[in-house]
């Protein structure tokens, strides 16, 4: 995390007293026993990135959830967040983020050009979560650190701060040999004062691996932003992308903190929802969405079964408040 001019000792103070307030808090999750909840759509293995509308905030009273296979976003729904009936495909792309505005539903997701390996990312609108508007690109990749290893602007999370909507993506590719493709390299944020655009990137990026964090030390992943009246500032779940002692790529979800939703700050060194023990999250853990039931927190999240060769599904965890 960047630091900046001579406000960095009362940030900080002020970071010590909300943690020291909030101890624990976000901190304890586990997962559903039944998990994992939703499996690939035959015949195929992979299902991920979750982005779940929950009941209260529904057209129809009912949870819906959107995930991709390879390529394509399918639509499912459910009566109690935990039995899910898949509806249909829905169109091509990958890690949608579902993000409500009065009675208007805006879908981003990441869609990528082929056969050159760019990705984009569009906005759709709905106002029932069956029937989506045509797409508008709002986002591509420009800079240098969005070009490594392909040109590709994805994992859309969008909120509004104040007049602004923060539109938060990862950017750039690193390698990973064992796994055999690649995962995000950074994490950007562009913002506009209009949900359409256009957004004014940050000149570099919010969120990069370092050597010195131990779960982020090959790629910064994606992140999720929320905002809950226990905390004050905004909550990030990140994916980071690490070497692990053996050497093996591995992911897990970091709880973070922001007090302006620009600058990032782990609120506990260890992760909380890592990856190992059952067979379906043996290897990776990866994106996530987040929602409040009650007095709990659900987290819908991918996992990953073995590292080149393995099998994605979608579980959850939960977590008192």
């Amino acid at each position: 995390m960047r630091w900046g001019g001579n406000n960095n000792f009362p940030r900080f103070l002020s970071y010590y007293y909300v943690m020291k307030e909030k101890k624990g808090l976000l901190k304890n999750w586990k997962d559903y026993p039944a998990n994992p909840l939703i499996n690939p759509p035959f015949p195929g293995i992979l299902l991920g990135d979750p982005s779940v509308v929950p009941p209260d905030e529904s057209p129809d009273g009912a949870w819906h959830l959107f995930a991709n296979t390879i390529l394509a976003i399918h639509h499912y729904t459910s009566r109690d967040g935990i039995n899910w009936r898949r509806i249909r495909r829905v169109f091509p792309g990958m890690r949608a983020y579902v993000y409500r505005e009065g009675e208007t539903y805006f879908l981003l997701c990441e869609e990528f050009q082929i056969p050159m390996f760019k990705s984009h990312i569009v906005i759709r609108t709905s106002k029932d979560l069956s029937i989506w508007s045509e797409k508008k690109i709002i986002l591509k990749a420009e800079t240098p650190w969005e070009k490594r290893l392909g040109h590709t602007c994805g994992n859309p999370c969008l909120i509004k701060n104040g007049d602004m909507y923060f539109l938060y993506y990862s950017a750039g590719l690193v390698f990973l040999r064992d796994l055999g493709f690649c995962e995000p390299l950074h994490i950007g944020l562009a913002k506009a004062p209009d949900i359409y655009g256009p957004y004014e990137k940050s000149a570099q990026p919010i969120i990069s691996p370092s050597p010195a964090e131990p779960y982020r030390n090959l790629g910064a992943g994606a992140i999720k932003v929320i905002q809950i009246p226990q905390i004050e500032g905004f909550v990030g779940f990140n994916n980071g992308i690490y070497s692990d002692e053996e050497g093996g790529t591995r992911s897990a979800i970091l709880a973070l903190h922001s007090h302006d939703g620009i600058q990032w700050r782990k609120m506990y060194e260890e992760p909380v929802i890592s990856p190992g023990g059952p067979a379906w999250k043996r290897a990776l853990v990866y994106q996530l969405d987040v929602t409040r039931v009650e007095n709990e927190m659900w987290l819908y999240y991918n996992a990953r079964s073995g590292w080149r060769f393995g099998r994605e599904c979608i579980g959850l965890a939960t977590c008192s408040l």
